[in-house]
């Protein structure tokens, strides 16, 4: 028997994430050699929905991931962590070409071998999940103070692991 009544799974919903922020691209110095087939042998790409928890923000020198308020009860705890793992979206890469961008000279440096995306941190991706450690400074309501993240201010933040 089925977990779930037919056409209720969430697995069926799909990998395209709709976030409310269109970005310009970014990376200027990446190739894009091979490209990605956007479907599969069944002719479909199952597709899902995720929304962000939060948005990075930075401001005088500090920066700041503040949680969407109806989020703020999950951060119970937060405060006495040293160290938090940050899934957030390249927000600024949502583009369909620069989704089927595969392969990539790592650090836009021709000089160096085309590598496949999923060996390197490049920014573009079939799926734009990022993910960094970051250090906690301080909790307040729903505000995290870290130390840095390799991510623009007002990009969107999909979820924290400890």
């Amino acid at each position: 028997m089925k977990p779930y009544p037919e056409g209720n799974s969430p697995f069926q919903f799909g990998l395209a994430f709709i976030l409310l922020l269109a970005g310009l691209a970014g990376g200027a110095g990446w190739s894009a050699p091979a490209l990605a087939d956007t479907e599969t042998a069944a002719g479909k790409v199952p597709t899902y929905t995720i929304s962000p928890v939060g948005w990075i923000r930075k401001t005088g020198g500090k920066t700041f991931i503040v949680i969407d308020q109806r989020y703020q009860p999950a951060l119970m705890g937060v405060e006495n962590l040293s160290s938090l793992w940050v899934l957030y979206w390249f927000d600024r890469n949502d583009s369909p070409a620069e989704r089927a961008i595969l392969q990539v000279h790592p650090r836009g440096d021709p000089e160096r071998p085309l590598r496949g995306v999923f060996a390197t941190r490049s920014p573009f991706r079939p799926n734009l999940i990022a993910v960094s450690n970051v250090n906690v400074l301080s909790v307040h309501e729903n505000i995290i103070e870290i130390d840095a993240i390799d991510a623009f201010a007002d990009t969107p933040v999909l979820d924290l692991k400890p």
